[in-house]
């Protein structure tokens, strides 16, 4: 019996790559031109109406970057989104399995203006993508240089500071291929709730976003249902550091389904 589990196992597999491959280029078609239609569009709305016009239009990227993700069959469900505070700065705290993570959360997240911790190198050559890192309010660090990465990570807790807004940071460093979560470093959190020291933790749990890329760019995986669990909201004021990290680390990993 579990010999014949196996076969079927392994035969599904098989056949999900294989119908993979045309609807995947379709959808890289789609989510490529996506970028670059929406490259100018930020330039300009950027150039001549400013920060609220360009976060619209980054907003309506990602809208329509998921909906490429739709002709995987992949599907996002976002629990206890009003359990947000509204009207204080806030710190999300997540596993990171994909770069679908990131579409999700400018999409469905969207009133809480959420800006990024990311490495330097997606800050250019990426169409849409490079141009909102360096013009939306992230900050993009050096992995090789923590010194570097203190300053820019300590502005970015002033901004959201002083304006109410985001910060989203994945403390695993790296996307987790198969879905188990890797050690979450500490300092990234630390100084985003150093200098932000009004701002609401809330941890979040993702789900089967690694499993649209199990096998590995091309194909990509279908009919997958990305899961979003919002956890308590951890005031940064009601805790000392070390009990903010561990309240906030179990939340998110007791909720990874692998």
């Amino acid at each position: 019996m579990t010999n014949l589990f196996s076969i079927f196992v392994f035969y599904f597999y098989v056949m999900e790559k294989l119908i993979s491959y045309p609807i995947s280029i379709l959808f890289y078609f789609c989510f490529i031109l996506t970028l670059f239609v929406f490259h100018p569009i930020q330039w300009f709305c950027f150039t001549f109406f400013g920060y609220e016009a360009h976060k619209k239009s980054v907003d309506y990227l990602n809208f329509f970057l998921s909906k490429c993700t739709n002709i995987l069959g992949t599907s996002y469900t976002f629990e206890n989104i009003d359990s947000i505070p509204k009207g204080a700065p806030i710190i999300f705290v997540a596993n990171h399995q994909s770069l679908y993570d990131i579409v999700g959360i400018i999409w469905y997240l969207r009133r809480f203006h959420a800006k990024f911790v990311s490495k330097k190198e997606l800050g250019k050559g990426i169409p849409s993508v490079s141009y909102n890192l360096r013009h939306g309010g992230s900050v993009l660090i050096d992995r090789n240089d923590s010194k570097q990465a203190i300053p820019l990570i300590k502005g970015l807790s002033e901004y959201i500071e002083k304006h109410k807004r985001s910060a989203v940071i994945f403390p695993e460093g790296t996307r987790s291929k198969n879905g188990i979560p890797k050690e979450f470093a500490q300092n990234g959190l630390k100084i985003l709730c150093k200098y932000a020291p009004s701002a609401y933790v809330v941890p979040i749990t993702i789900n089967n976003s690694w499993k649209m890329v199990k096998f590995g760019a091309f194909p990509m995986g279908l009919g997958n249902k990305l899961q979003f669990i919002i956890h308590k909201p951890l005031a940064v004021s009601a805790f000392s550091f070390e009990e903010l990290m561990e309240k906030t680390e179990k939340a998110v990993k007791q909720s990874i389904k692998n």
